[in-house]
């Protein structure tokens, strides 16, 4: 058993990583992280927001 949630978390990403190939991941075009998050932008349209580094994109 993980010894901490960012242990846990890490092994999910991992996981889906190995899923859905490295090609498929969204990465953040700042930092280049794949830790990126889906969030309804302004006016009803998609943004993402870098959970790594906080950059914010549509």
């Amino acid at each position: 058993m993980p010894a901490s949630i960012l242990e846990e978390t890490r092994s999910l990403f991992e996981a889906a990583a190995a899923r859905a190939g490295a090609a498929t991941l969204l990465q953040c075009p700042s930092c280049g992280s794949v830790h990126v998050a889906q969030v309804l932008g302004d006016n009803g349209g998609v943004s993402y927001v870098c959970t790594a580094c906080g950059h914010s994109w549509s």
